[in-house]
């Protein structure tokens, strides 16, 4: 009796053998974990040449600060030092951000709030009137809001 008729049915066999194995993992993963969705939440921003950054929560979901993260860019150069949302003091800006921007801040950002930055002179760049400023901020690791505001005069 000959060998050669098992090969190809043994090889067939582990290569089924391997194809179900594989698709049983990419299925457990996936179905595991599944990305979670940002927040569904509307912003509103405002800057002035005095460095002064203000975003309104408009309305939407409920925002827990400690999950922030704010990107900022100018004429789109990216600020030099980024501001470590929620902060009290950080290299870049005037110290004492408010609302939600602030670590000392309570509860979540809630709609109808309003948080502060003011970007240091030492920060670069500057907020010259006319300047457009893209605010972009991040709840968790996913992108929530991108504003982009044009800087008015302070006062």
């Amino acid at each position: 009796m000959s060998d050669r008729a098992l090969s190809p049915v043994i090889g067939c066999l582990l290569l089924t053998a391997i194809t179900v194995t594989g698709a049983v993992i990419v299925g457990t993963a996936v179905a595991v974990d599944p990305p979670t969705p940002a927040p569904a939440a509307h912003f509103e921003a405002e800057a002035d040449a005095s460095g002064a950054v203000r975003v309104t929560h408009l309305g939407g979901a409920a925002i827990a600060p400690e999950t922030l993260r704010v990107r900022v860019r100018v004429d789109g150069e990216p600020l030099a030092a980024q501001p470590p949302v929620p902060f009290f003091s950080a290299r870049g800006f005037e110290s004492g951000p408010t609302g939600p921007f602030n670590s000392a801040y309570t509860g979540e950002w809630q709609a109808g709030e309003t948080a502060e930055l003011r970007i240091a002179g030492t920060n670069e760049p500057t907020l010259a009137v006319g300047a457009t400023v893209e605010i972009r901020i991040y709840v968790g690791g996913t992108e929530t809001a991108e504003l982009a505001v044009r800087v008015r005069e302070a006062g």
